[in-house]
């Protein structure tokens, strides 16, 4: 063989070489584990989205939210509506969003029988208690106690809409979800440690309705994530609590993700 077809031979070799060894150390498309991704809508309203794609809302409330982006108003898509208790600034678009998407709705049994009266299907399936758990494709969904109040109000008055409730999410390979919902801080918040070990927990911070910073501080203690998220914040002038006075409450060793609204972040 003539010495410069040797050279182009080896040239080629080297090129060649070079671009399986490139491609191997890149990530292939189809096979590159996903994050799972949790988006804050203002308020206490998330989208959540798990390794395998599913897309969770959670107390979805967009429309008449002062803080949700108007981008967020109009979901593209949803597979969940989880929902921890019936007070309308949680329930929000609940039902137009089952409707459009025709996906379930997880909410505590009263909350969820009274949504099949405003146009969701009566289906037990999708109403849990507390201690309850229910699987959705990809994701176990759990509610939890959570200290607060669960109404709605029609016709002049105040009607009951069963107990408020935390919810934890366990997506398949994915980290473990604590929404603590509306509530105040109480020692069981300990169980949710030891039952679920949460990975990130989702903490009212905002006062007055729910507990403050001192309170979220000493809840994340109890729960033991070691990554918090704050929520229920912000809205509105009587809610004051703020992230930056948690994260000088907290505990060493935990971290305080506090997205933007619209923001996501990586769980």
């Amino acid at each position: 063989m003539p010495p410069e077809t040797c050279e182009m031979d080896l040239g080629l070799n080297i090129v060649f070489r070079f671009h399986e060894e490139a491609m191997s150390s890149c990530p292939r498309v189809g096979s590159r584990e996903m994050a799972t991704t949790l988006t804050w809508l203002g308020h206490a309203a998330f989208r959540i989205d798990t390794p395998a794609g599913t897309r969770i809302y959670v107390d979805p409330f967009l429309e008449g939210n002062p803080t949700c982006p108007d981008g967020e108003r109009e979901p593209e898509r949803c597979d969940l509506v989880v929902i921890t208790h019936g007070h309308d600034d949680h329930v929000g678009s609940a039902a137009a969003i089952a409707e459009r998407f025709s996906c379930p709705v997880i909410a505590q049994v009263e909350v969820r029988g009274w949504l099949s009266t405003q146009g969701l299907s009566a289906d037990p399936s999708q109403s849990p208690n507390k201690g309850g758990t229910v699987r959705v494709g990809d994701v176990r969904v759990t509610l939890t106690d959570a200290n607060h109040s669960s109404s709605t109000f029609a016709d002049g008055t105040f009607v009951y809409l069963g107990e408020p409730c935390g919810v934890v999410l366990r997506p398949d390979d994915g980290p473990t979800i604590y929404i603590a919902g509306d509530t105040n801080v109480f020692g069981d918040m300990a169980l949710i440690r030891r039952i679920y070990a949460p990975d990130v927990a989702v903490l009212p911070i905002g006062d007055h309705f729910t507990m403050g910073p001192e309170e979220a501080a000493v809840a994340a203690e109890l729960v033991g994530a070691p990554r918090v998220v704050p929520s229920h914040y912000g809205t509105f002038p009587l809610l004051s609590g703020t992230p930056d006075a948690v994260r000088a409450l907290l505990p060493d060793g935990i971290e305080l993700l506090a997205p933007a609204t619209g923001e996501t972040v990586e769980l």
